[in-house]
């Protein structure tokens, strides 16, 4: 009899465990997915704008981790991978549009000029003198960036540096990331001995400068094109439309229940789901690594995809990341996607305006906040001396529980969870290693490995 595998959960991490337990079991492995909406991917969306496909959840993944290049050449997708342009975004600040911090790290310049004006003078100095302050580190320790960064080189960097970094990739503000979380990098050479935060900095930014190739990548045709192929290579027999409500050991497995009340028996389960909704489901057989998931809060956003009248002008920058002390504009950052991605220009000008934080969620219909993106996009059109801009049709994504909250000491407790899962039961998700694509598609390995290494074949 073939071993019967479950996997809960239908996004890039619950599809990529199915295709990893497919290449450990087998053809004849029976892998059922259960996906509580109609379709799968999860924040891997692909809508068409102006009948271009154009990505409205996650946009880019960084090419220099290995997980998502070695996937995407297992699936024969490595020939349709597209890098950016040489456009690079602005920050908006005081009413006007500055150069991105550089050299710095996530936002936290290596020195005083690498801000330009986003600084008065008086604030350039702290910067100036702050290696000659005594640094008192304690190795292992994880404040949140925003402590550090205050503390280090005031609240103005903070605010109209690090803050648009970090808002785009975590949807949450630098005081709510912990450092180990956000910039483990920086933490390692606090921890191996660096005698300022400038001096972190610097030796990160000079390894930088030496790494050669695009950081970042994209599908040519958007994520659907990961979504599709992988769904296939996996060979799970999907279940759309159908929520897990209960998950109970047995002497043998696992038993899953649906909300119609089937129950069907598996050797071992893969619960992708968001931590939140993990972990409810995972209260009666691992109650302690459950109460840790149940504990991670949800960072909410909502994305505009826009496309703009042809012959549109836009700013010459790949997008713009709004300042969090910026009292002007209401949406969060600004993708100029057809400047961002060369394969995307020749046709209408597309633009992704992104609303939310953790603790401040997206309020307003569909149509409101499509007149919000129109109304901030025309402030930060004038600002770079070009007209207001004629939108020709616009769509709106919310993800209302987006992305996990990776505040201090997050890590290490979904590293104690998932020591406290019994074995045949794994789990995957981006609050594991990290909210990109490749963190989730390594995070997914993982699972799969582990269940690989606790269900014998049969």
């Amino acid at each position: 009899m073939s071993v019967r595998l479950a996997v809960v959960g239908g996004g890039v991490s619950g599809l990529t465990a199915a295709h990893r337990l497919r290449r450990s079991y087998g053809a004849d492995a029976l892998i059922d997915l259960y996906e509580a909406d109609r379709q799968v991917g999860g924040l891997l969306a692909t809508r068409d704008v102006a009948g271009v496909p154009m990505d409205v959840g996650a946009e880019a993944f960084i090419v220099r981790r290995p997980e998502a290049t070695a996937l995407l050449a297992e699936l024969g997708l490595a020939d349709e991978v597209v890098s950016p342009g040489p456009l690079r975004p602005a920050i908006w600040s005081g009413g006007r549009l500055h150069a991105l911090p550089s050299p710095a790290v996530m936002g936290i310049p290596a020195g005083p000029e690498a801000l330009g004006a986003l600084l008065a003078g008086d604030q350039r100095k702290l910067i100036a003198g702050e290696s000659g302050r005594p640094l008192h580190w304690r190795t292992g320790a994880d404040p949140s960036v925003g402590v550090l960064v205050t503390e280090r080189f005031g609240a103005t960097v903070t605010a109209r540096s690090v803050d648009p970094m970090l808002g785009g990739v975590y949807s949450a503000r630098a005081d709510d990331l912990g450092l180990r979380e956000a910039v483990p990098a920086l933490a390692a050479a606090l921890d191996a001995g660096a005698p300022s935060l400038t001096a972190a900095v610097a030796s990160l930014t000079s390894a930088q400068s030496a790494a050669a190739g695009p950081v970042f990548g994209a599908l040519r045709g958007g994520y659907r094109r990961l979504v599709q192929v992988l769904e296939r290579a996996g060979g799970a027999q999907v279940h759309r439309g159908c929520e897990v409500t209960g998950l109970a050991r047995t002497g043998t497995g696992y038993t899953l229940v649906t909300a119609d009340g089937t129950a069907a028996d598996y050797a071992g389960v893969v619960v992708a789901l968001p931590a939140w909704y993990a972990g409810p489901l995972l209260a009666e057989t691992a109650p302690q690594a459950a109460a840790a998931f149940a504990a991670v809060a949800p960072a909410g956003s909502a994305v505009v995809a826009v496309a703009l009248a042809d012959g549109s002008a836009v700013p010459e920058h790949s997008g713009v990341l709004v300042a969090s002390d910026a009292q002007d504009l209401r949406c969060k950052a600004v993708t100029l996607s057809s400047q961002k991605w060369p394969h995307l220009a020749g046709g209408p000008a597309l633009l992704r305006v992104s609303f939310g934080r953790l603790g401040a969620s997206v309020r307003g219909t569909d149509a409101e906040l499509i007149a919000a993106a129109t109304e901030d996009l025309a402030v930060i059109f004038a600002a770079a001396g070009l007209p207001a801009p004629q939108v020709a049709g616009a769509l709106v994504q919310r993800w209302p529980t987006g992305l996990p909250h990776y505040g201090p000491g997050h890590l290490a407790a979904m590293d104690r969870a998932l020591t406290q899962l019994p074995p045949g039961l794994a789990v995957a998700g981006a609050a594991l290693s990290g909210v990109g694509v490749p963190a989730c598609i390594g995070a997914a390995g993982r699972a799969a490995e582990r269940i690989a290494a606790d269900v014998p074949a049969r």
